[in-house]
Order: C-alpha cells, then sequence, then structure tokens
C-alpha cells in the first residue's frame, strides 16, 4: 500500500537532523526544469540500476515525487512499488508532488547540482574570493604576462570548450598538482569552469591552503569569456602530467581540514560505522579514474574530488549520510572533506588512505530480467515483413541524429502508453541490455516479452543498413531526458549564456532560512 506524504511533513523531515533520501523519479530533463531543493535525481528510466548505489541501507526513510501532474502519471506510485521489490522498507510519496509542494508556499527550483552552486556563490560572498575579469585576463594572455590559467572541470568537459592556453586541472586534484604546474610562488593563478561555482571554490581552495601566489576565479568562466567576445577552444587536450602530483601541500591540507572540524578516522572505526542498522557509508575514492581503475578498496566508489563538491548528488542520495573520503597522498581527500563539512555533510577521513587494509563488503546489486536478443539480419528481414514493432529507448537526442528507419521513440515512463494494443513480437534498441531488461520489468500483460537488438545501433550500422536522422522527432516536449536549459550557453547563444548566470546568480535569493542554516560557512551570513 502507498504511503503519502504532505508537504509540510516532508519539509520537517528534511531538516529534522535525521537521514532521509528525497529522490525526484521524473527524467533528467523535467527534474531540471523544476524541483526540490535536495532533490536527488533518480530517473525512473535507471532506478534500479541507480537506487543501490545513491541509497544503499534500504531501511531509510525514503521519499519520491513527480510532477504531481498529467506530465507524469503515477511515475512517483510506480517508482514507490519498485522500491518496495527491490526491499526499501520506508518509502512514502510526496503527495501531489511538485505541484503541491509549490502550492504550500515552497520554492522550486530550475537546474541541477542545486546545493552546489548555491554553496559556491555563498562562499564567494563570506570569503570574497577574488575574481579576473575576461577582459584583464585576454589582456594579460596577448602581453605574454606570466600567469597560470587551470580549468577545475573534468578533461570531458575541458574539451568541449576552455580557454587558450588554460591546463586542465579538475579541482578535486588542484592541491596534489599545483606545485607541478605553477613554475614559482609569485606567478598568478586563475581557476576557470564553465561558469561560476567550480572557479570560486578552486580559487578559494588554493587560498585556504595559504599558497602565496595571487589567486584569482575568472569571472563567470568561460561563458564570461564568450560574451565578452573572446574565443574559446575547441578538442583542447592540454591537461596535468600522467605521474605528476606532490605531497608537499600534505601538512595545509590537514591543518585546513582540522580548521572545519574533519574528522580522521581509522579502518577499524570505518568497519564499526558499515555494521551499524541505523545510519547510511559512503566510502569514497577522490582520485582520478585512472587511479581508481588500478586499484581502489573494497566497497567503495569512485567520487572524483572535484565533481564530489559540484555533483554530489550524482554519487550520495541520502541527506545526513556518513562519507568517508581517501586518496593515496594525504593531500586530496582532506581538502575536498574541509569543503564538504562547510556543505553541511557529514564528511571524514580515512587515514592512510589506500593503505588502510580497509575492506567492506559490496552493495546490493539487483539483477534484471534477462532479455532474449535479436540479431541485425533477423531484425533486418522481420522488419521488413512488418513482423515486429521496434521501440528504441536510447536518449532523445541520440534518436534524433540517427536510427533504425521503423523505429519509435520511448522511454521507460512512457513505455506503457506506447505499447497499447500492440500485439506484434517488440524488439527494442537500447543504450544498455540494463536499461532495456529493467523497461520490460513491468511489461505489459498478454504482450510477449521483448527481444534486445544485439549490439544495439553500433551493430546496425556495422552492418552498413539504413539510418534516418529526424531533427524534430522526439518533439522538445516529448524529451522529458534532456535538459535543453544548460546544453546551448556556448552555441552562438548569448543570451542563453546571460539567462544561465543570472540564474545561478540568484539561487541564493531563493533559500529559505532552514536551508541557509544547513551550510557551515565560517562567517555569518545576511539572509
Amino acid at each position: 500500500m502507498t504511503q503519502y506524504l504532505s508537504p509540510a511533513t516532508l519539509k520537517s523531515w528534511l531538516h529534522d537532523g535525521s537521514e532521509i533520501a528525497l529522490l525526484d523519479v521524473r527524467e533528467h530533463g523535467q527534474y531540471g526544469e523544476a524541483h526540490l531543493f535536495y532533490a536527488v535525481p533518480l530517473p525512473y528510466s535507471r532506478l534500479e540500476i541507480d537506487a543501490p548505489r545513491l541509497v544503499p541501507r534500504r531501511s531509510v526513510r525514503t521519499v519520491v515525487y513527480d510532477a504531481g501532474d498529467a506530465s507524469t502519471p503515477q511515475v512517483a506510485e510506480r517508482a514507490a512499488a519498485r522500491l518496495q521489490a527491490l526491499g526499501y522498507t520506508q518509502v512514502a510519496v510526496l503527495e501531489g508532488g511538485a505541484r503541491a509542494w509549490k502550492a504550500a508556499g515552497f520554492v522550486l527550483f530550475a537546474g541541477v547540482n542545486l546545493p552546489s552552486k548555491t554553496f559556491g556563490e555563498l562562499a564567494e560572498e563570506v570569503y570574497h574570493t577574488p575574481r579576473l575579469s575576461a577582459d584583464r585576463l585576454a589582456q594579460m594572455l596577448a602581453q605574454c604576462e606570466p600567469v597560470v590559467v587551470l580549468d577545475g572541470r573534468p578533461v570531458a568537459e575541458f574539451r568541449k570548450m576552455s580557454l587558450p592556453g588554460a591546463t586542465c586541472c579538475p579541482n578535486g586534484e588542484l592541491a596534489y598538482r599545483v606545485t607541478d604546474l605553477v613554475p614559482d610562488a609569485a606567478t598568478p593563478i586563475v581557476i576557470n569552469c564553465a561558469g561560476r561555482t567550480r572557479s570560486i571554490i578552486g580559487a578559494q581552495t588554493l587560498i585556504n591552503l595559504g599558497l602565496p601566489n595571487p589567486v584569482y576565479a575568472l569571472e563567470n568562466g568561460t561563458q564570461g569569456w564568450y560574451l565578452a567576445d573572446h574565443k574559446l577552444e575547441h578538442g583542447a587536450t592540454q591537461r596535468y602530467p600522467d605521474g605528476s602530483g606532490s605531497s608537499a601541500l600534505q601538512s595545509s591540507a590537514q591543518t585546513l581540514a582540522r580548521r572545519f572540524d574533519v574528522p580522521f578516522v581509522d579502518a577499524a572505526t570505518v568497519r564499526a560505522w558499515a555494521a551499524e542498522p541505523q545510519r547510511s557509508l559512503f566510502l569514497c575514492d577522490v582520485r582520478t579514474p585512472e587511479e581508481f581503475a588500478q586499484r581502489s578498496l573494497p566497497g567503495a566508489q569512485h567520487t572524483p574530488g572535484g565533481q564530489l563538491m559540484q555533483a554530489g548528488d550524482q554519487y550520495v542520495g541520502v541527506r545526513g549520510a556518513r562519507l568517508v573520503l581517501f586518496d593515496s597522498d594525504g593531500v586530496r581527500a582532506p581538502t575536498v572533506a574541509s569543503w564538504l563539512r562547510q556543505m553541511g555533510h557529514d564528511a571524514s577521513v580515512l587515514v592512510n588512505g589506500i593503505d588502510s587494509g580497509l575492506e567492506l563488503a559490496p552493495g546490493y546489486a539487483p539483477q534484471p530480467p534477462a532479455l532474449a536478443t535479436i540479431s541485425v539480419p533477423d531484425l533486418a528481414s522481420r522488419l521488413e515483413r512488418g513482423e515486429v514493432a521496434l521501440v528504441d529507448l536510447r536518449p532523445g537526442m541520440q534518436f534524433r541524429a540517427g536510427h533504425i528507419p521503423q523505429a519509435r521513440w520511448s522511454i521507460r515512463p512512457v513505455l506503457p502508453a506506447l505499447l497499447q494494443g500492440e500485439q506484434r513480437q517488440v524488439v527494442l534498441v537500447a543504450e544498455s541490455a540494463e536499461m532495456a531488461a529493467w523497461a520490460s520489468a513491468e511489461w505489459p500483460a498478454g504482450l510477449a516479452m521483448p527481444l534486445l537488438l544485439a549490439g544495439g545501433m553500433d551493430a546496425w550500422s556495422a552492418a552498413q543498413l539504413p539510418v534516418v536522422a529526424s531533427p524534430d522527432i522526439p518533439s522538445d516536449a516529448e524529451c522529458i531526458d534532456y535538459l535543453f536549459f544548460v546544453h546551448d550557453r556556448h552555441d552562438g547563444n548569448k543570451e542563453a549564456a546571460r539567462r544561465y548566470l543570472a540564474w545561478e546568480t540568484g539561487l541564493v535569493a531563493q533559500l529559505d532560512a532552514d536551508e541557509v542554516a544547513a551550510f557551515r560557512l565560517p562567517a555569518a551570513l545576511m539572509t
């Protein structure tokens, strides 16, 4: 039986100090248009894949919600039923969804990674982080003045667009790599990102560590650069050198962590925490993807430090959970933890990190239903005879770019409606076999279980069979998995960039007193 929760009760739960997982189960585009401040995105299309990682303790209070209107009919109830089938024992649905939350006088927020981005704005206000305008930096570069420009985003984002001469050094790596990237203690350092948050946090990280260099955040990042009519580069590969890294700032990092009351805990303590039935625990490896792939601790998830600060809701789905960070150098984990504590997280650092000997049991991993496959030649033949209904479950923008001619696009929340009245054998095309399998978990009664195209679109294209594009299908309204709001800021659309920056700088004004009080910055804030 579905348990419903009123907006007022949920609001009190969010601030009562106990753990809670608040899950927005709509697709990414819908979530990004308007959602609750502390909501973690868990698209229904990925629910069984991501829920065990985001919410590992199945007895935690869990609240799911959707829009509360006809745009996502019964998705919250369907998600609650699926979570209960996975063994989650305290699942409730926000009655009336986002619509009711707003009607009760509470705020809905656009965008993604809200707590982190809002925190960045508050941090700049409290720390008075120095900033440098795009025009001034352009002048310094043009006149060959000494300056080091470090881009605090992950490599993939850096490649999309970057400043001329910049070096990619994600924020979580700054404390560990900066001494190898800056020639002396006098050279100015400018940290940039695409917008504001990582520029501010990256620059303030180096300042908090006590670096003697002049350090600045590039005002409004690559968007500010673009709006000032300076040229961005695309496809750049300049990054910190492989094998680089220094423990020179280890003492500074650990002093910084203690300044913000970061506990340093041993492996025995973490094992005891893992055994506690009433608390959730996340073991976070904050090193690079390459280091994680080479070696990590059993039971750990990869949470690159910069992204853990910037997009923590992609890794941690439980508000109030314990986070234990580790590295191999004694620099990165304490530095990142110092920020997480200020953000309001219960973050600790594992003593001896990768060499601590800590081993935790692997998390719960539900197994999806098994789907039989169909080969490319068989599908082509059966399509020609009209024997099958082909449904493409890949992201909407991928479908637009190219799909099999007879395919119809769908996504799990609306798939049952698409299949109403269908009598033919259904064949699914999917980005991953796992997503297709879970989409079949609530298959219509009386309809044969679907087949999965073996090898997906790659196999179809490799066979040199026809592929068609459809720039307007699915329509923008149907592309509920795509957030248009954040994707056209560097593609010749200056107005989109201006709107985005106005949104980012306006976040703090939307907070209520409880949301402000949940942060733990070192100065009183004016509200």
